[in-house]
């Protein structure tokens, strides 16, 4: 998730299928952040209807509440996700990958 001025402005997305158990998965997934940056598709963030990005503490309380997936629904369709996801979200706050350990 890319985050300028404190506003969500575009998605990066890499997507993988594995058989492998869900702590795993995240263990790979974190550990392809850096590279999955570059090589990653982008998708730019919704708008209000005033043409306004979504504040990123907005999304924080979207995902507090387990609700984030509303924003990935055109992402999900193009890459043909089945139900329930696993998912992990970096943020890259004004170029800065936020990596979580």
């Amino acid at each position: 998730m890319i985050i300028e001025n404190n506003k969500v402005v575009r998605f990066k997305v890499k997507a993988y299928e594995s058989d492998e158990g869900d702590n795993e998965k995240i263990k790979f997934l974190k550990s392809r952040v850096k590279s999955d940056y570059n090589a990653a598709y982008v998708f730019d963030a919704q708008q209000n209807e005033k043409g306004e990005f979504m504040a990123y503490k907005s999304f924080a309380k979207l995902e507090k509440r387990g609700m984030q997936f509303q924003l990935f629904e055109d992402i999900f369709s193009k890459f043909n996700v089945p139900e329930n996801p696993l998912i992990c979200v970096t943020p890259v706050v004004d170029g800065e990958i936020l990596e979580s350990k």
